[in-house]
């Protein structure tokens, strides 16, 4: 049987197939060798997966996909994986953009996108990706993600670049003041995860102009740094994520503004996993 995975910074997806048939699956926390220590990454992988699973010792073969799988931190996830599944042979770990990659396009060529939490993009041959602008993460760059909508969105919010109507139903919803947001973001933990999490009040107020102006700017910004970077325009554009699949119609609008076809959108990449 094998186990794939597939990790973003929020959660991952677990799914056990055999023969290509699914035969259970389940969701757990984020796994993020750079934002994570060892202890906490093993804490993860035992209680959310080891225990959950049946027949844990008929997996021989597990392919993990996850968000800061570079370098010596694949050793790492590589090590924990071999001493939670003691009974597998054959390991792979591999990053979470070749994982996006392989299930938007299979073995064809084009440019697979993430955008969710975080976002990335590469260009793919149909076997391995030739080429990858680096996204930075949400401070730095992370253009088009659903933390850096959040970013925007306060900004906006509290400089009064959106209408008083906004910031009274958002304040009346949440609850949330300036003080509330700072704290989060500059005192606590995850902040791109609380940032990301803005993304449902904008989503649901998409009928506001300013708003829907908000979430294009925000797609626009990471075509131009990062897919318009690989100067292929000939190629279709596919992109997988909850900030891509529920903002579908504008992300699909702000491709489209700057001659690029989006062809295939999905909410997660582990349906494609499972074929490839």
């Amino acid at each position: 049987m094998r186990l794939i995975a597939d990790s973003g910074s929020t959660k991952t997806d677990w799914c056990v197939v055999d023969d290509g048939m699914e035969i259970c699956r389940v969701t757990g926390q984020g796994i993020n060798p750079f934002q994570q220590d060892e202890e906490t990454i093993r804490d993860i992988i035992h209680n959310d997966v080891v225990r959950r699973l049946k027949d844990v010792y008929l997996i021989d073969e597990i392919c993990f996909y996850g968000a800061g799988c570079r370098d010596r931190m694949i050793c790492v996830l590589e090590k924990l994986l071999s001493n939670a599944f003691d009974k597998a042979d054959r390991i792979e770990v591999c990053s979470d953009m070749l994982g996006a990659a392989r299930a938007l396009f299979g073995e064809s060529e084009g440019i697979a996108c993430i955008l969710g939490t975080g976002s990335n993009s590469c260009l793919y041959d149909g076997k391995r990706i030739t080429a990858n602008v680096p996204p930075l993460g949400y401070i730095l760059g992370d253009e088009g993600s659903g933390a850096v909508l959040g970013r925007l969105f306060v900004n906006a919010l509290f400089k009064g670049l959106l209408p008083d109507e906004i910031r009274y139903r958002f304040q009346e919803e949440t609850g949330y003041d300036q003080a509330y947001i700072i704290n989060k973001v500059y005192r606590e933990p995850m902040a791109n995860r609380f940032l990301a999490g803005l993304s449902v009040f904008i989503h649901k107020h998409l009928d506001n102009k300013e708003m829907k102006d908000l979430v294009i700017r925000n797609f626009k910004n990471f075509f131009k740094h990062n897919v318009m970077m690989y100067r292929r325009q000939d190629l279709p554009v596919s992109a997988v994520g909850s900030i891509a699949f529920y903002y579908k119609e504008e992300l699909e609008e702000a491709a489209m503004s700057l001659g690029y076809k989006l062809v295939n959108v999905m909410k997660s990449p582990m349906d494609g996993l499972i074929k490839f």
